[in-house]
């Protein structure tokens, strides 16, 4: 069946593929290209959308994609990047400067197709270096923001042309974000261009499988199975594509699991019916061998990435199927976050993209039948497939597991420039009547589609939860150099906050798991488990007492496709337990909410 389709056009941001999710919601195709396509590759599209990237327009940072785009005779909406490249190309101005971070209110000018079903304020979510400042004769304002207590206006966040049928939002329409993002997109899509919505889930799950039968021929696959929601997913679609005999499930207790997770994960296969070729390792001796004296947060990611490698020959060898093809559950966020497209940032490296993965990947000795789907479509792929509740609604765990969750330190405190962020911290903290302190470490975070790594700061002081987030937006909005706010859970401000030297070892990850547990016990008895997201608790190497114990921090998160999230508000009776519970585990000193958004901070620390 000949679908519409929409062509989408990666620049390197994040989003790209998530507005191609956004579109297929609609029941219309979309098809990701890349900048430097050939002209010809875009016939027959109904459409074009031109994504965000991490370069700056105003300095003509990826200029050298394809202009001819812009003589197709088909309706184009750009995103951020792709909104500026679009001003730019018909006689407007993009000047560096004006950046905007989260969320904003847009007003919008006049009524139009575009904005079909939305209110006269929308709240929209920015995040941009870049900003549009003039327009070329055919185009016209349709809307803009207001930034601060003051209300200045921030011009032209959504531009058009009807005679042109070209269009621009300097926000991200395609996240969760933007209220009314995917009404806006259905506008462009539907009415704009026209196309009639005959795509389905249905259809992806038999293209899959057929692509998976097609790259597979006669071979076997091995897949890495964890537990994941993605590994399980994988596994009862590749058993469904090529049958159970040629299907391997290798699941290995890496020592980074959670607490009693390799036997839950055990019983759970074998409940689903995929225990027939299902082998179990438990390589904890070779993973932390490995990781022993590591510190770098990317380092260890490498070495997680190849010792699962390792140990995967290692057992494909000694099970005799070191021939068959390495499956692996990798959705888009692992890809596009790793720096994966020729555009993209590395934020981080997820360990199913290592070097040696990458290499396997050229080989085409690696099957990756979710690479294109986020979260919720593969939830929704697993509820096809017939998988339980229960197994598909569990709170994703990263691949490399606590190994990106108890953090490492050689020790030395990072404080340059320190002091002048405290005294901007503290003097937007003031008027909200808390107490801030910028912390002598740095996290991993993104901003603008760029890996950020600056300092977290935290927050003493009892609010309600709206004037918290308030006051977290203000910090967050306007100091750069922090990217991630965490309110203090203890009975006072952290007095000498100090970094220890701390590796990955089996007391460190013991206490982790202990805390994760209390936490995740916390979440099923107060029956939240299921509204929170994600919840990871990390254990941070920062001495608050001088006694050398360390910094809890508990996460927990809403989101639906892991490119954003913001802080779940949790009940102020489980907050309460988890002050009672988790202070006194030894080795802790201290605990933390953290409140941040995901831009600008990454869902896990590292």
């Amino acid at each position: 069946m000949q679908h519409d389709t929409i062509a989408v056009v990666d620049f390197g941001g994040q989003y790209a593929h998530l507005i191609a999710t956004k579109v297929r919601r609609l029941r219309v195709l979309a098809e990701i290209r890349q900048p430097e396509d050939p002209i010809e590759k875009f016939a027959g599209y109904k459409g074009v959308i031109l994504s965000g990237s991490p370069a700056l327009a105003s300095q003509g940072e990826d200029d050298d994609f394809t202009k001819a785009i812009f003589d197709l005779p088909v309706p184009i909406l750009g995103f951020c990047f792709g909104h500026q490249e679009i001003a730019k190309h018909y006689g407007g101005t993009v000047i560096h400067g004006g950046r905007e971070w989260g969320r904003a209110d847009m007003r919008i000018a006049r009524p139009h197709p575009l904005f079909k079903g939305c209110g006269e304020v929308e709240q929209v979510f920015m995040s941009h270096f870049d900003s549009v400042v003039s327009v070329g004769p055919d185009f016209e304002e349709l809307g803009y923001t207001t930034l601060g207590e003051g209300g200045h206006s921030h011009r032209f966040a959504a531009i058009g042309s009807d005679k042109l049928k070209r269009y621009g939002f300097q926000y991200h329409a395609e996240v969760d974000d933007t209220t009314h993002g995917g009404e806006m997109i259905a506008n462009f899509v539907l009415d704009i261009c026209g196309c009639k919505p005959s795509w389905t889930m249905e259809q992806y799950l038999e293209e899959q499988i057929e692509a998976v039968r097609k790259q597979v021929g006669d071979n076997s696959v091995f897949l890495l199975a964890s537990g994941g929601v993605d590994s399980t997913v994988a596994a009862k679609l590749f058993g469904l594509a090529i049958g159970a005999d040629r299907l391997h499930l290798l699941h290995v207790d890496n020592g980074l699991m959670r607490k009693g997770e390799s036997a839950a994960v055990i019983t759970m296969y074998k409940e689903m019916g995929l225990g027939r070729n299902l082998h179990f390792i438990d390589a904890t001796d070779d993973f932390l061998g490995a990781l022993a004296g590591v510190v770098e947060p990317e380092r260890k990611r490498r070495i997680i990435g190849d010792t699962f490698v390792a140990v995967f020959e290692r057992e494909a060898k000694r099970l005799g199927i070191e021939g068959h093809l390495l499956g692996q559950g990798t959705i888009y966020p692992d890809t596009i976050e790793s720096g994966a497209t020729r555009r993209a940032d590395t934020i981080k490296t997820h360990h199913n993209r290592v070097p040696i993965i990458e290499a396997m990947i050229q080989a085409g000795k690696v099957v990756e039948p979710l690479s294109e789907l986020y979260k919720v479509e593969v939830r929704e792929l697993g509820e096809r497939l017939g998988i339980p509740h229960d197994a598909l609604w569990r709170h994703p765990f990263p691949g490399p597991g606590l190994g990106v969750r108890v953090l490492c330190s050689n020790g030395q405190a990072d404080r340059a420039g320190i002091d002048a962020l405290q005294t901007q911290v503290q003097a937007l903290a003031a008027p909200f009547g808390l107490e801030a302190r910028v912390l002598p470490i740095k996290s991993v975070g993104v901003k603008a589609d760029l890996r950020s790594y600056e300092h977290p700061v935290v927050l003493t002081g009892d609010l309600p939860w709206d004037r918290l987030q308030e006051a977290v937006g203000s910090i967050l909005k306007q100091v750069q150099g922090i990217n991630r706010c965490l309110w203090n859970l203890g009975p006072q401000m952290f007095a000498d906050a100090q970094p220890l030297p701390a590796t990955m070892t089996k007391d460190r990850l013991d206490l982790c798991r202990e805390a994760d547990a209390i936490v995740m016990d916390g979440l099923r008895r107060h029956g939240i488990y299921d509204q929170v997201w994600q919840c990871p608790t990390a254990l941070v190497p920062l001495s608050v007492d001088g006694k050398g114990r360390e910094l809890v921090v508990v996460r927990p998160i809403q989101s639906e496709r892991a490119m954003t999230a913001t802080a779940a508000n949790l009940p102020q009776a489980l907050v309460a337990e988890l002050r009672r519970d988790l202070l006194v585990l030894p080795g802790v000193s201290a605990l933390a909410y953290d409140l941040t958004s995901k831009p600008p901070g990454t869902i896990e620390w590292e």
